[in-house]
């Protein structure tokens, strides 16, 4: 199985501003999110930067990486120029590795290129693991995801999904045995779905969710979901997450 990383870097984070250089123990974040991603057996790490000081970031520390128009909206758009630029064909696998995952698992990485291979009926993959405390079940920052008898997505969620009703009404807590999953942003795509991605119209569940895979589902798509055994390591989105990651970072070291 051949596969390739491809990890989009915005320079205008909201939350924290330049996030892309965000120093960890050396390095700019961006470089230890390659570096990760690099310990998987993917055969190319490209990174897709908005912005040329994250290239020159790049270049210090011997990373490829692509530079991408500065307008693109999400992520996965920044992700399909990206595939143009590099001359991908339609049958590849391309995985998305969110540029603040400096902790990220290469195995995770490997685990969600080789789902998609094994299920040639869909045309992303996609990962989760079990929920098993009612805090998480009802907390709408954690994206739920429901799956069919075949590991296929049904949907994504903020909301708490499959609902208990029974035991929920009985004051009881989360059953043990009901399956609830926290969805793990971590995608694999066959390059000519991404390429058709952007040609899809947003979908009004997508709107009021704010999640974007949904769109692939409104339009009748199969995401293929895999199950991990364990949570995936925390990201970066503010100054107080960069600040438990860099305590992470050097644990692991």
């Amino acid at each position: 199985m051949h596969y390739t990383v491809i990890i989009p870097a915005r320079h205008a984070s909201t939350r924290l501003p330049a996030k892309p250089l965000a120093d960890i123990h050396g390095k700019p974040m961006i470089v230890r999110v390659a570096e990760r991603a690099a310990l998987s057996q993917a055969q190319q790490v490209w990174v897709a930067a908005d912005d040329e000081r994250i290239m020159h970031a790049l270049d210090e520390h011997g990373i490829t990486g692509i530079l991408t128009a500065p307008h693109h909206a999400s992520g996965t758009d920044r992700l399909a120029e990206a595939v143009m630029q590099l001359g991908l064909d339609d049958d590849a696998i391309v995985v998305n590795v969110q540029g603040d995952e400096p902790l990220i698992a290469p195995e995770l990485i490997h685990s969600v290129a080789a789902d998609l291979a094994a299920h040639p009926e869909s045309v992303m993959a996609t990962v989760c693991h079990a929920i098993d405390d009612t805090a998480s079940m009802i907390n709408p920052n954690i994206v739920k995801v429901v799956l069919d008898k075949d590991g296929h997505a049904l949907y994504f969620s903020r909301a708490p999904i499959p609902y208990p009703r029974d035991a929920f009404a009985a004051g009881a807590a989360l059953p043990a045995d009901l399956p609830v999953y926290r969805h793990i942003g971590l995608y694999a795509y066959r390059v000519g779905f991404l390429k058709h991605y952007a040609n899809l119209s947003p979908a009004p569940i997508e709107q009021f969710e704010s999640l974007e895979q949904l769109r692939v589902l409104w339009h009748g798509y199969k995401i293929s979901v895999s199950i991990s055994p364990h949570p995936a390591a925390p990201g970066v989105d503010t100054a107080e997450d960069l600040t438990r990651v860099r305590e992470l970072f050097l644990l692991e070291g």
